[in-house]
């Protein structure tokens, strides 16, 4: 016994669907765990870059659109070393 030909072929639509969805299920976890990764690595480089800046200007606030900046403490890093 066999079950008809449109059934049999709408089973076999509906697996290779799946194994689809499967497929781009793993690409997806791939590009995902990629990017956190990195997404850390960005982290620790703007932390570096402000570390950096920080031991330069002392403890200020960036305006990241023109790159002026206030002094956020009474004194910067020349101040304190004076």
């Amino acid at each position: 016994m066999k079950i008809t030909k449109e059934e049999l072929k709408e089973l076999q639509g509906q697996s290779e669907k799946k194994q689809a969805i499967l497929h781009d299920l793993g690409l997806l976890a791939q590009q995902s765990h990629t990017l956190s990764h990195m997404f850390a690595e960005l982290a620790l480089s703007s932390e570096n870059t402000k570390k950096s800046i920080e031991d330069k200007y002392g403890d200020i606030t960036i305006n990241l659109q023109d790159g002026n900046y206030e002094v956020t403490n009474k004194k910067t890093k020349d101040e304190k070393n004076k």
